[in-house]
This record gives C-alpha cells, structure tokens and sequence, in this order.
C-alpha cells in the first residue's frame, strides 16, 4: 500500500503503483482537498474570473462561459480535449499517469473534491484502466482527458482485461460517476501528469539497462583476457565524478574471485577504449540518471495544475494563474538521457565486435566451435547493429521541436511526450544490443571453462544459462535473444548481480 499525501513520492513509487501496487489517499490531505474546493466554491459564487471555470481555455481565455451549467462544460472540455489516436497505451503506462495526477490533486491546490480524488484511488486499486491512445499530446492535456473522461462515466475503460463503455467499468467496480462539479475537467488535464509518467517509467529501464551493461563489460573483459587496471580505485582517484567512482567500484566488485582477471593481468599492456573506459561511459550515464531521477522527483511532488489555489492565512483565496504545465524541465531530462543511453549502447556494440571478431578477442571465428560452413554467432552482431541504428536515430532530441498552437495563445511547447516516449523504444533497442552482448560473453566464456569467474560475472553466467543454453549449430537465436533481453531488462541477471555485489 502506497500512502498518497504524507510526504514526497519517488520515480519508484509511481512505478510500484503502474505495475498494481495499491494506494490510499492521507484523510488529512483529502480534509485539505474540501477546504480548497470550498473556498474556491465561494470565490467562484462571487462572481470572480478563473481561467477554465469562468471562461473558456486556451485562446478562448477571453470568453467568459455565462449562465451555462459548469459540469456540462467541463465535460465537453474533456470530450473537446480527448483526441488521441492510435494504439492505446498499456495498463502500466495508464496506472502511472494516473498516480502522477493523483500525487499533485492530493496537494489541495486544484479545487477538486476530495470525493473524486478517493474515486481515482479506487479506480487503481479496483482494476479500472481507462482507455488512453497514446499518439497525440505536445506534452499535456491528451491522454488525461480520457482517463478523466472514465472517472466521469465516460469513455472507456479496461476491466478485467475486457474493454467497456467507461459508466459500465465503473458500476461494475462499484464507483460513483457523477460530475464533473466546479473546475474538475480542467484540473485533471492541465498538468504534466504524461510526461511525468513516462519519465518514472523510462528512469527505472535505463537504471536496468546500465546494470547489466557493466556486467556484460566484465564478463567481455574476463572473456578476452582484459585487465582491470583502469577500474582500480586510484585511477578514480585522479577523476572523481561520482558515476565513473561508483561505477568502476561495481566492476572490481563483479569481477572479485575472476581466476581470468588474475592470470591475465599482464597479457596486454592495455585495453581498447571500450573495456578501459567502461567507468567513464558507464559513469556519465549514471550521473545523467541522477540528475534526471531528482528532475522527475520534483515533477512528481508538484503542483502543475493551471490555475492553481493558494488559501492565505486570512482565509482568502489567491487564484496562480501560471506556466507550471510546461514540460520542459522533464522533456529535457529525458532528451539528456537518451544520449547517455546511446552512448551505453554504442559501447556495449564495440566490445560485441571484439568478442566476435577473432583477430582482436583470440577466440575461434564468430564463437563458432566448427568453423568452416558454420557461421556460429556472426549475424548477432548484425542484428545488433541494426537495432544500435534505431537508437542513434532516437538519441536526437524531441525538446528542441516547438511549435505554435492555439492560435498563438500556446506558441512554445516542450513535446515532453514525444522525448518519454522516444526514450523508452530506444531502452527497448538498447537492451537488445545489451542482451547479444550478454550472449556472445558467455559463449566466449564457454571456450574458458573450467574456471572460476568473479562473483557477480559468475551468478550472471549462471542466470543466463539457466535460461539459454550454450549455442549449437541447430540453434535458432532469436528465442534466445529474446530470453536474454528479458534478463537486461525485466529479469533476473541485475537483481541476481545486484544481490552479489551491492
């Protein structure tokens, strides 16, 4: 149970709730949520102008609403609003967006009951998965409208793995679907509750991702008779930033007990560019990692709602009107981070060439135990190659790519979306570089055996072979690929690792 309210939310929090974890709402922020919605509530029967209650939104801000009933214009708002296209996003992806939003409703700083914050809650934690398309957002507005368009009785929903008018998903879960009241359309769209996902989601892959990178850069080295003297603690010393520290810390750790390592110390004088400098690699990426990780944070814990509402001490009520729905500072994190990604990958490629190519690892042709007509694991590098081409095409950023819309009101956009998105199909091919990486290592280790390896490069090779076996000329690889890109990503090889050597 995640406790919603209390305190700041982490990247792994949101991504504890998109894969079920269940969550209840503090009663002392829901007790916080009704004074807000109340004061806003007098303000709003006084008479006084308020972006999205008052007038219309965008570069309608200038026309004021009139006598019209304010839950039917929310929810043409939302119905107005909710254009996405395309192939849906997945449960993950819905759960997490709707944590964020509820993480900043929760802040009692967007006038909404506290009524349709608990129905939000429940909905996660009774299996309601709106509909979301996942094509059509600059950075905001999109995807929300069709969760909120189901918190409302509209749109549709996935129940039990069933896709169902929205008021028939609710009523089966036994929710309430009544409203929207006052602003409440417009604050569960306005805020950059997408992006934020997406960015929480993308942070736990690539964390993932460069674990196993260096356990694939150490099994390479202990696979090619590299040395270990670029990793040791003094070369560190020399060029202290923190990632390339932590990360050659971790490699002498994976590589502890390796009998190659130690009796291949002085067989060359030094390595390529790709084993030497795996900290420095390796190490910008996690600095890249910290930086975007603190940037999600504190879009997670804050209020990106527009207008938001602030009770004075006197008990009156200061209406922000403000740019906090920009995504910038998110789409920027994750531009920066799909670089560092790339170049993780582009790494983990190079060293795939030298276990691959005989000349340079000392190893039989394509780690082919036959030669001659079979070609052993030759085309792994090719298949890599292709998917490195996809992650070099996405590393350029998405940020950068504004445009007007709205008829000038809304003339710089972050298309936040677009850098989250991007990010996590680049993991994805990331990873599969990663994985046949993480194949060739192995069968390259298989020509050394019997021998001990490090302790974590070992409880690696044992976690892959327990899923792979070792390559025959009657093996098709793309099973393989696939159960070794589970392990990088979704699978047992970092956490086995990390238990060795964390």
């Amino acid at each position: 149970m995640i406790t919603i309210g209390t305190g700041e939310l982490s990247p792994a929090a949101i991504t504890a709730i998109a894969a079920g974890a269940a969550v209840e709402v503090d009663r002392d922020a829901l007790a916080r949520c009704r004074v807000t919605y109340l004061a806003v509530e007098a303000v709003h029967r006084r008479g006084a102008p308020i972006y999205g209650l008052t007038t219309g939104v965008g570069d309608l801000y200038k026309a004021p609403v009139g006598e019209a009933a304010h839950d039917d214009i929310q929810l043409a708002m939302l119905r107005g609003h909710a254009t996405g296209v395309g192939e849906p996003y997945d449960d993950r992806t819905v759960r997490a967006i709707m944590a964020c939003l509820l993480a900043s409703l929760a802040q009692a700083r967007s006038a909404v009951r506290p009524e349709l914050v608990e129905r939000l809650a429940a909905m996660l934690n009774r299996g309601v998965v709106p509909v979301a398309p996942a094509q059509g957002s600059v950075g905001y507005l999109t995807a929300p409208s069709h969760i909120a368009l189901v918190a409302f009785g509209a749109g549709q929903a996935r129940l039990d793995g069933v896709v169902l008018p929205g008021d028939v998903a609710m009523r089966r879960a036994g929710l309430a679907t009544d409203g929207p009241v006052l602003r409440e359309g417009h604050a569960l769209i306005s805020g950059t509750y997408e992006i934020t996902a997406l960015a929480a989601l993308a942070l736990e892959r690539a964390a993932a991702l460069v674990d196993a990178a260096d356990v694939t850069a150490a099994m390479c080295l202990e696979a090619t008779r590299g040395n270990t003297r670029g990793w040791e603690p003094a070369v560190q010393r020399l060029r202290p930033q923190p990632g390339q520290v932590s990360t050659a810390a971790r490699l002498m750790s994976l590589l502890e007990g390796s009998e190659p390592v130690a009796a291949n110390r002085h067989h060359r004088l030094q390595d390529a560019l790709s084993l030497r400098c795996v900290p420095q690699v390796h190490g910008a990426a996690r600095d890249m990692l910290d930086f975007a990780e603190r940037t999600v944070t504190i879009e997670i814990n804050s209020v990106t709602d527009n207008p938001a509402f602030l009770l004075t001490e006197d008990g009156e009520v200061e209406v922000l009107a403000n740019g906090n729905g920009h995504g910038a500072a998110c789409a920027q994190a994750l531009d920066c981070l799909a670089v560092a990604m790339a170049s993780v990958a582009n790494m983990s490629h190079a060293r795939l060439d030298r276990l691959t190519n005989s000349v340079l690892s000392g190893l039989p042709p394509f780690l082919s135990r036959r030669g001659g007509a079979e070609s052993g694991l030759m085309v792994l590098p090719v298949t890599a190659a292709a998917m490195l081409g996809e992650v070099r095409q996405l590393a350029g950023p998405s940020s950068v790519h504004s445009m007007v819309t709205v008829a000038g009101q809304e003339d710089h956009i972050s298309q936040g979306v677009n850098a989250g998105q991007k990010l996590l199909t680049l993991l994805d091919r990331a990873a599969g570089v990663v994985a046949i990486e993480l194949l060739c290592a192995a069968q390259a280790l298989d020509f050394h055996m019997p021998v001990a390896l490090g302790r974590g490069t070992g409880a690696a090779y044992a976690a892959l072979r327990a899923a792979v076996e070792p390559y025959e000329s009657q093996t098709e690889l793309s099973g393989p690929i696939e159960a070794a890109k589970r392990l990088v990503l979704h699978g047992a090889m970092p956490d086995t690792v990390g238990g060795v050597t964390r």
